[in-house]
């Protein structure tokens, strides 16, 4: 940023705005001196309620300056699973949408209040003529007061909040936590994994030399939901490791994607099967000119020879790999020139930053299992600097994950040959529509609360034409 100041490191395709690296700088330092004053620390969770808004991305990124961890939620969750998600990492801090189109999410701060006394500061991100439930604050007045103490600053280089800021900035180191997303882990309800920065940006640096996402003048499309690996460190966080630019969507739109596309000539994108299959199906999409991509990535499902040849025809390059939350996103990669044939064939290869190994199951003193011979399936473990640091307050289940000589088992069953890994199956039973986790048994103690009108319940996957 410091080298393009004037570039631009975010464009909004929902609002037209453009954010160049100087005003992301500018904006991240003011608003991390902000929840400096407000008390926030080092270790400190800030929760969030949001899709891909500039202000959502700045939030984040001023958090990470000084060691706040960020945990952002999936905008379905109804307010009793909010507070479940919140009672399991405490969060100081907790941002919501108002009134849009499609629900009032004021009803989420309004239930954190009541139920959630830990979270300290509330802020609603609406337009200004919308009212603010009590006890909450607007977005634009915390950016204002932000901004009036970056001038303050500035002016004033000796101002007592400069220096409680940079201590902390300083404080902050690549093995501390960063980010934290829900995931059903090895089993069970969704459970929060914290990454920390070196985990996010060695992911970046892998999938950005992996599928040529790093050359200068790159732009990549962000239109996943901040809530997965898929749309917070894969989309946005490896343009702007790489100093190239995020082009957002605040939520997924088929039509939308096609267009920001064409008036961005955004180079790459990534997907999962689901979301091309319903750009595909548009009446309109051979009427845009998607000419500037270079690569289109997808992951989350397992598909056809129908989809990879007409996924060629939409970008000079594709692939896919073999990725998870626990792992910061991907961790292995097909060959970037890859055809159709080399695709089918396997779930690529793996970076030696962050090697792979086909294990036995992990022995009962929580060592990792014997590594198997090349053409025996499986479990696919890593090891290495993309490793998750854990499940927030639950070692249990993390020592279920991570055994006690570092290896992550990821729950997946495959076998590699010099063909690269084979996926054979998940050795947890989830099911996987859209490319979300869905624990089955959390489904049926849904409809089993239902205790006078369901007897008996139970959940299977079934085939569908799009999901």
């Amino acid at each position: 940023g410091r080298e393009k100041p004037d570039e631009g490191a975010l464009a909004n395709a929902d609002t037209g705005e453009e954010v160049t690296w100087a005003h992301f700088d500018r904006a991240t330092t003011a608003l991390a001196m902000k929840l400096v004053e407000l008390g926030f620390a080092k270790g400190d969770f800030f929760a969030t309620s949001l899709p891909f808004l500039t202000q959502h991305v700045l939030l984040e990124y001023a958090c990470f300056r000084i060691g706040v961890v960020v945990v952002p939620l999936d905008l379905r969750l109804k307010p009793p699973e909010v507070i479940r998600s919140l009672g399991l990492v405490r969060p100081r801090g907790y941002a919501f949408l108002g009134q849009t189109e499609h629900a009032d999410f004021r009803e989420l701060g309004v239930a954190v209040m009541a139920h959630c006394p830990f979270v300290e500061h509330l802020v609603q991100f609406s337009p200004e003529d919308q009212a603010v439930p009590d006890g909450a604050v607007r977005a634009q007045a915390l950016a204002a007061d932000a901004m009036a103490i970056g001038a303050r600053v500035r002016s004033d280089p000796a101002d007592p909040l400069l220096g409680r800021y940079r201590e902390l900035a300083a404080s902050v180191g690549e093995d501390d936590g960063a980010l934290v997303i829900f995931t059903t882990g090895s089993t069970g309800y969704p459970k929060p994994a914290l990454l920390s920065h070196r985990n996010i940006t060695c992911q970046n640096m892998c999938l950005g030399a992996a599928f040529g996402m790093d050359a200068p003048g790159d732009r990549m499309l962000v239109n996943l939901p901040p809530s997965h690996v898929g749309g917070q460190t894969e989309q946005l966080m490896t343009p702007l490791f790489y100093g190239t630019q995020a082009v957002l969507l605040h939520i997924f739109d088929a039509e939308k994607t096609l267009k920001a596309i064409q008036e961005y000539r955004v180079t790459s994108f990534g997907q999962i099967p689901a979301l091309f299959a319903m750009q595909w199906r548009l009446p309109s999409y051979g009427d845009y000119d998607l000419s500037s991509l270079n690569f289109a990535l997808y992951g989350g499902q397992q598909v056809s020879r129908k989809f990879l040849e007409q996924l060629a025809t939409m970008a000079r390059g594709f692939g896919t790999g073999l990725g998870l939350t626990e792992s910061a996103g991907f961790c292995t990669y097909t060959p970037l020139d890859g055809t159709v044939d080399d695709i089918l064939a396997g779930v690529g290869y793996d970076m030696p930053v962050y090697p792979m190994t086909i294990r036995a199951p992990m022995a009962a003193d929580g060592a990792a299992g014997e590594v198997l011979p090349d053409g025996e399936t499986g479990q696919i473990c890593f090891e290495g600097p993309q490793t998750f640091l854990g499940y927030v307050n639950d070692p249990q289940a993390t020592a279920q994950a991570i055994s006690s000589d570092g290896f992550l088992y990821t729950g997946d069953m495959g076998y590699v040959d010099e063909q690269e890994l084979h996926f054979s199956g998940r050795a947890k039973h989830v099911i996987k529509p859209k490319g979300y986790q869905v624990f089955p048994a959390q489904v049926e103690d849904h409809f089993s609360e239902l205790a006078t009108k369901v007897g008996l319940c139970a959940v299977v996957g079934v085939e569908h034409a799009v999901y």
